[in-house]
């Protein structure tokens, strides 16, 4: 895609009514830095012959299309009607979901904003208490604009800030009451983290002490088992609710889902209404989130394990490289999602990431750079299907391509 500037729609500065009636022109707009960048990086990660993930964020309207067309009818009998208010193809999704959870019911949801906000605040007429017990980078405190507090009426207290989930101890040690814990699982703001199966038993024990009801925000869950060793309904028994995510692992267009026990997802589907999520139709959304489930979740063990063999690697190919210093966190990922951290400024890191790309067909580091500090920054690897076949050697390829160049002066 050409970084040249390209016409837009609607008028602007110095536009006449009826310029297009008289076939007159309209001034181009120019694109913007970061839209140009946008582009570029979008065209970058298209055209590369090698990734370690195929995103769908990054496909087309024609590709995300052909996908559906081609693997819907695998997943789902077409010949059906097509859903109405959430009946048909999205109460099979329902229904499929709390098979796999081991739950007695589920509820769609559009988004896990809602289908959180909805649980929580169900949970919190049913324990008489707002507050909610949750890690300082939890989701709702990090990217949701305090829509627990301002839409939901809920309460946050944050029980710790550290790089990890919360111990039993400071649970059980925690100042104030609340009636709610929800855990992340896995924590992705610092580093897609896990605790071992014995610390979650042991957190969930610690909260039930407290007569406070476990809720589990499971975006990821299902990534999880290979860390935990245990089966998704195991896990998922640990808590009163769970919250699923259908794009954030198995490739869906979006959507989400709240499972439990059937009592509390009844009074959340009353809740779903409310704040507008009665969609009229859903079907290409309940469509993509079936296939995710024949298709992703059977493969996620097998891009947890290569991960961390990539993981491996790269913090190995680093640190044989000129780069000063460098950090792979988890060292041993627990999900087939890490962190990488490097000792430059994020747009260094962006430009030469996208030269690679552009210049050898090999996007090493596709996700975004995020200034962590002054020159110190942050970007997101993940290893799904387009990366099971990157062996080591290739990896330290690729990081020796990067690595060549960066500039010799790396802190600003």
């Amino acid at each position: 895609m050409s970084d040249q500037p390209t016409p837009q729609d609607g008028t602007g500065p110095g536009d006449t009514p009826g310029d297009e009636i008289r076939g007159t022109e309209r001034p181009e707009t120019p694109l913007s830095a970061e839209q140009r960048l946008k582009e570029r990086r979008a065209t970058a990660y298209r055209t590369a012959e090698r990734v370690l993930a195929r995103v769908n964020l990054r496909a087309t309207l024609r590709e995300q299309l052909a996908r559906l067309q081609e693997a819907a009818p695998g997943a789902y009998d077409l010949d059906e009607s097509v859903d109405i208010y959430g009946n048909g193809v999205v109460e099979a999704l329902e229904k499929r979901v709390a098979d796999l959870l081991g739950t007695e019911a589920a509820a769609f949801f559009p988004t896990g904003t809602m289908a959180q906000q909805v649980a929580l605040r169900c949970w919190a007429a049913r324990t008489g208490s707002p507050t909610v017990a949750l890690h300082a980078l939890a989701h709702p405190e990090v990217h949701e604009l305090d829509a627990f507090r301002e839409v939901a009426g809920l309460r946050t207290v944050r029980v710790t800030g550290e790089p990890r989930l919360p111990t039993a101890q400071e649970i059980r040690d925690f100042e104030e009451p609340f009636g709610a814990l929800m855990l992340e699982l896995p924590l992705r703001d610092a580093g897609f983290v896990l605790p071992s199966w014995e610390q979650l038993t042991e957190v969930v024990e610690a909260a039930r002490e407290r007569d406070a009801v476990v809720h589990f925000d499971g975006a990821r869950l299902w990534e999880t088992t290979v860390h935990f060793g245990r089966p998704l309904p195991e896990i998922a028994d640990l808590a009163d609710s769970v919250y699923v995510s259908f794009y954030k692992s198995l490739g869906g267009i979006g959507g989400a889902a709240l499972a439990g026990p059937g009592s509390l997802v009844e009074e959340a589907k009353t809740w779903r209404h409310r704040y507008g999520g009665m969609v009229f139709q859903q079907f290409p959304t309940a469509l993509a989130a079936l296939i995710g489930l024949d298709r992703e979740l059977p493969r996620l063990p097998e891009y947890v394990r290569h991960a961390r063999v990539v993981a491996r690697a790269l913090r190995d190919a680093l640190r044989e490289t000129g780069v000063p210093w460098s950090r792979v966190h988890p060292g041993e990922p627990h999900t087939h999602q890490f962190q990488v951290w490097l000792p430059y400024d994020a747009e260094v890191l962006t430009e030469v990431s996208l030269r690679q790309a552009e210049e050898t067909g090999t996007y090493l580091f596709a996700g975004f750079w995020n200034a962590k500090g002054p020159g110190v920054s942050m970007t997101e690897v993940t290893v799904a299907a387009a990366g099971l076949d990157w062996t080591p050697q290739e990896v330290a390829a690729a990081v020796a391509d990067f690595a060549g160049r960066l500039p010799e002066a790396p802190l600003s």
